[in-house]
This record gives C-alpha cells, sequence and structure tokens, in this order.
C-alpha cells in the first residue's frame, strides 16, 4: 500500500461522545451506570463501557445518548453492525442527534457503505453546519470513491472550522499531490508540521 493509500485509509479514526454526564435524570442509578460507561471508555475498556450503558439502557430505553455512546464503544470492539444499531436507535429517539449520525457514518464507511457513510455525514452537517469532523471524515470517504475535488472541499472547509486541524491539512495536502497540485500540497504538509504532525515533513523534504 503507497504512502498516500495509507495516510487516507488510516484518516477516519475521530469518535465523539454525547454528554459526558446526565446531570437531569430522574433516576439516580440510572446516572450511575451512564457515567461509569463514560469511566471505563476512556480507560479503554470498551466492554465495561456496553455493560453498563446497557443497564443505564435497560432503566430508561429513551436514552439516546447512552444508545450512541454504546455504538462508539461497539465501534471500538469492531462491531460495526452492532454500533450501527445504537446509533439508528438514538436517532429514532432523537432525529436532530448530529453526533449519531457522524458516527454511524464512520461505521458504515468501515463496512464499505461509503454513499451510506455519506448521507450520514450530510445530515450531521444539516444538523450542525460547523461540524469540522464530519467534514474531515466525508472528505476521507470522497478520497476513497476518488472524488478528490470534493475531499478538497471538505477538508477546506473543516480547516476553516478549526485552523488548528493538523489531519485535514494533512489529508488536503495528500489529496492535492493526487490531482497534481505538488505546491498546495507542500504547503498543507508544512502546515501540518507546524501542527504537530512527523510524518509529513519527510515529505516536504523529499518532494518540496
Amino acid at each position: 500500500m503507497s504512502r498516500r493509500t495509507t495516510a487516507i485509509a488510516a484518516a477516519l479514526s475521530v469518535l465523539a461522545l454525547g454528554s459526558p454526564l446526565i446531570t437531569g435524570c430522574t433516576n439516580p442509578l440510572e446516572t450511575q451506570y451512564f457515567n461509569q460507561g463514560f469511566e471505563k471508555y476512556d480507560a479503554g475498556n470498551y466492554q465495561g463501557a456496553i455493560d453498563d450503558w446497557s443497564k443505564a439502557i435497560e432503566i430508561n430505553p429513551k436514552n439516546a445518548n447512552a444508545f450512541s455512546d454504546r455504538g462508539a464503544a461497539k465501534m471500538e470492539l469492531g462491531d460495526y453492525q452492532g454500533a450501527i444499531a445504537d446509533y439508528t436507535k438514538a436517532i429514532v429517539i432523537n432525529p436532530q442527534y448530529a453526533i449519531a449520525y457522524s458516527n454511524r457514518g464512520n461505521s458504515k464507511n468501515e463496512l464499505g457503505d461509503h454513499q451510506g457513510a455519506i448521507a450520514d455525514y450530510n445530515k450531521a452537517l444539516e444538523i450542525k453546519p460547523k461540524n469540522a469532523i464530519a467534514y474531515y471524515n466525508r472528505g476521507v470517504v470522497m478520497g476513497k470513491l476518488k472524488d478528490f475535488k470534493g475531499a478538497i472541499a471538505d477538508y477546506t472547509n473543516a480547516i476553516e472550522i478549526n485552523p488548528q486541524y493538523a489531519g485535514a491539512y494533512l489529508n488536503r495536502g495528500i489529496t492535492r499531490e493526487l490531482v497534481n497540485d505538488l505546491q498546495g500540497a507542500c504547503d498543507d504538509w508544512r502546515k501540518a508540521v507546524d501542527l504537530g504532525k512527523e510524518r509529513p515533513a519527510v515529505w516536504v523534504k523529499k518532494q518540496c
């Protein structure tokens, strides 16, 4: 696998969780399980997080955050179908849940459903237009589909929202190289290096 392909394939790695605390829960036990799930997720104990969020869901089957966050833990374990089911349930409960759409898009991408992923990113951006992560992830999928113009536009939007988004500069540079814009690629790689990315420094030295 080439350097460019590796970089693009590995780029879709951002998962977002919902609110870390439930402050208005009517059931203290639901709050306890929900927050324990966060602690276990942060510690890398994804199965433990799934178990706690499942208990929170048993207490309150309308807890959209618990479904969405359980989906994120399932993704970490490679259970993409299970993650999609949880994100879908979260969306049914809360149709304006942008994070659930974005993360469901990640799961669909992992299963090769690139068009389905793009549809979910589109919906996430419709709900939350300033979502740099959704632009970034849609750009990754656009690159996989060889829509390089679309990918560059998405990375640019992500950068406009978050000018410190090193990964977006890195991937936009890779995509610009693919369309023979080496000067643009070099500019992006230099910026990515300035923001802490080490890998593009080698590319700058060899090609720029």
